[in-house]
Formats: structure tokens, C-alpha cells, sequence
């Protein structure tokens, strides 16, 4: 889904992506998408704020029932107040899915690190996915359930199905640092913001509901250091920060679709000029049109696959479930 796409195509495309997950936004968004009188409620927002994530979210957190029909969406939208405007404008859809952190490990594996790894998130939200140290892992394969543990008792495990030959990690990463630069980074010791994070899972979803928990948990034990700014601007002084600290790894998820065309480019150009300088190693994970130069070094997508692409070093190497639940690697 483009964030500055179409609005009427944002909202196909997400009720194609829901579909497996959601019943309730799939209907919702395929509602929204035939419905001129909403399509025209929301094209009084700025583009990046008609996102079905965020309108969706916001109606929830007014007291629209979901799972519950279209139509009580509709009333809510078009009877509004002013509050379910005013919080997709205040808010963001920053959903930090801990679940990525199982298709992204293996990405970390392949950088064969000699000695501790300084993680950099872009876009870290509230900084969940600072920790995949933290977690135990069980990678569904054809040959097996191939299991990933740390030590101690009552560790939240991910899983994940793979297929493909994923370079699956036989021992977690030694964490030295862990950073990242965010236009709105939350806090995780806010009850207020952890629970629009939680309003943000999609409302069948009670199981990634209860793994956000957990991880919230995880990042209060030891809560990250997160900066507010500019991402274009203030990552390179960040990477020579961490340097100190261990091999520099630069990674998001689901970030770089927020930004126009024109600073997709300009990200991409910078991390390949830092990758080139030895100043880090770099794990993308994006929806195949928002970093071109990363997809096009990897077979097309099929359309049936609704996904990200997994990238190390600008390179496309797997495709991966937005939510973490499956890792297609490439051979």
C-alpha cells in the first residue's frame, strides 16, 4: 500500500492485505474504497493521514466496535465531531510489530559480525524491535522447527515459517548498543501511548496483542534511547556514535513508505554511501515499491505474495510477512 498513493487505491490494496488477517478492516476498507461521500471526508486530510491504518485506528479509538460492520464506520466518519479528525491528525500509525524481528535475524546472521552488533533503528516507534536479543525464536521449516533460546526461564518466543535456504542464526546476537531516530518516538513507560500502540493491532489480531504486551514489557526492563528528528538528517551522526560500540547495523521496517518519492531516494542514496564508507551494514524491510534499487536485485514479487523485502546492504535477499510470520528466502 502506498502512503501517498491514491486514496480509493490505498484502500484496495489494504483490503487486499487485510484479508487473511482482518475480516473486519478488509470489509471496512472495500467499503471505504466504493464510498464517494468517505473518500471525499477524507481527502479534506493531508495525504500522509488518509491511511487506513491511522483512519481506522482513530475511529476505533473513539468507540467504533470492530469487528463490527462498515456502516457503524461510515456513521462515526461522516457524524464526526471534530475528535476522530483531531486524532489522525495528532497521531501516527507506528505500530511496532515485535514479530519482525523473527524474519529479521536471519538478515543479521548474514552480516557475520565479528563481535558485538550497535543497532540502529529508523523509525523505532517505541523501540520495540531494539531487542532481539530478548526473545526466543522457532523457525517452521520442511525439515523441522528449528529453535532459537537465550538464557533464563519465561522468554517470549517468535515463530515464524520459512522456506527457502534462510541462514537461520544458531546463536542470538551480543547487543552492545541500541539507538534510533524517530519524528515521534514513544515512550514506553507512557500508559497513554502504549495503549494506542496497542489500539493500532488489528482487532481479530488478540494474539499480537498479547506479544505487544510482552514486548512492552521487554523495553521497560531496560528502555531504549531513542532521538526525536529528522531521519535524513540526523542518522549519520548516530552511526559514528554507535561505531564505538560494535559493528554498526542500520535497519527499519515499514518506515520508508512514509516518506514522498523524493526522500525514498535520498535515504536510499544516503545508506548505500555509508554501507560503501564501512561506516555500517544496512537490513531493510519495506513494501517492494518503496526502495526500487533494493527489489530490483531480486525476482519480481508475484501478485498473489502481498509482502516485504527483506534487503542486507541494498541487496533483496528474502521476502517477509508484515507481521513477521513468514520468511520466503531467495535462493
Amino acid at each position: 500500500m502506498e502512503v501517498h498513493g491514491d486514496t480509493r487505491r490505498q484502500y484496495v490494496e489494504f483490503a487486499a492485505d487485510a484479508v487473511p488477517d482482518s475480516p473486519c478492516f478488509a470489509e471496512w476498507a472495500r467499503g471505504v474504497a466504493d464510498d464517494p461521500e468517505v473518500l471525499a471526508w477524507l481527502e479534506r486530510l493531508p495525504v500522509p493521514k488518509r491511511q487506513p491504518n491511522l483512519v481506522f485506528a482513530a475511529a476505533r479509538w473513539h468507540d467504533v466496535p470492530a469487528p463490527g460492520p462498515y456502516a457503524g464506520l461510515r456513521r462515526a466518519l461522516l457524524a464526526d465531531d471534530g475528535g476522530i479528525e483531531a486524532t489522525i491528525r495528532g497521531r501516527a500509525t507506528q505500530t511496532n510489530e515485535v514479530g519482525r524481528l523473527a524474519t529479521l535475524l536471519p538478515a543479521f546472521d548474514l552480516l557475520e559480525a565479528t563481535g558485538p552488533i550497535a543497532l540502529v533503528e529508523v523509525g523505532p516507534s517505541a523501540g520495540l524491535c531494539l531487542y532481539p536479543d530478548r526473545y526466543d525464536y522457532a523457525w517452521a521449516t520442511d525439515a523441522g522447527t528449528v529453535r532459537l533460546r537465550g538464557p533464563g526461564a519465561g522468554r517470549p518466543e517468535l515463530t515464524c515459517r520459512v522456506d527457502g535456504p534462510a541462514p537461520l542464526p544458531t546463536a542470538l546476537p551480543e547487543v552492545a548498543h541500541r539507538t534510533g531516530v524517530d519524528l515521534n518516538p514513544l515512550d514506553v513507560t507512557d500508559p497513554d501511548q502504549m495503549a494506542w500502540l496497542a489500539n493500532l493491532v488489528w482487532p481479530e489480531d488478540d494474539g499480537r496483542r498479547a506479544q505487544l504486551v510482552r514486548a512492552v514489557g521487554v523495553a521497560r526492563a531496560d528502555p531504549p534511547r531513542l532521538l526525536r528528528g529528522d531521519l535524513l538528517t540526523e542518522l549519520p551522526a548516530l552511526v559514528d556514535a554507535a561505531a564505538a560500540y560494535g559493528t554498526v547495523v542500520v535497519f527499519h521496517s515499514a518506515v520508508i513508505a512514509y516518506l514522498d518519492d523524493d526522500d525514498r531516494a535520498r535515504f536510499a542514496s544516503m545508506m548505500t554511501g555509508l554501507v560503501a564508507e564501512g561506516r555500517c551494514r544496512w537490513v531493510s524491510n519495506e513494501a517492494p515499491r518503496v526502495l526500487p534499487g533494493v527489489t530490483g536485485l531480486g525476482p519480481a514479487m508475484p501478485p498473489d505474495v502481498r509482502g516485504f523485502v527483506l534487503g542486507v546492504d541494498g541487496r533483496a535477499v528474502a521476502w517477509t510477512h508484515g507481521h513477521g510470520r513468514w520468511l520466503r528466502w531467495l535462493a
